[in-house]
């Protein structure tokens, strides 16, 4: 994933997986819960994102579980995953320092009338 540019559903699960393996409604969750209301992965979103993310490395399969007859993923991120992640942070983190800097010296336009 370093050389493509990582999108929010793939951020804020990689963030969910920090710390501790979770299954698929979990992840849900953790993201919508991380992200403020920002992100609401839908369920075959949120699959395909994990596929993305398995194939890339950056997350792999903890443990399957029957939960009241239904199979449960667990998934867990990789240490390939928590650089990439770190990786993401650092440069998301840079882009808002370098807008904030020009922030500081804008000052909106002031038009009389309608613009």
């Amino acid at each position: 994933m370093a050389s493509r540019t990582m999108t929010e559903q793939a951020f804020f699960t990689l963030t969910a997986l920090v710390g501790a393996p979770r299954h698929g409604y979990g992840i849900l969750g953790e993201a919508a819960e991380l992200s403020e209301g920002r992100v609401q992965l839908k369920v075959g979103t949120l699959y395909g994102v994990l596929d993305r993310l398995v194939g890339d490395g950056l997350v792999e399969l903890d443990r399957e579980e029957v939960e009241q007859g239904r199979l449960r993923r667990y998934y867990r991120l990789t240490d390939s995953g928590g650089i990439a992640l770190a990786a993401e942070v650092e440069r998301q983190t840079a882009n808002a320092r370098a807008a904030s800097d020009r922030l500081r010296t804008w000052r909106p336009a002031r038009h009389g009338g309608v613009g």
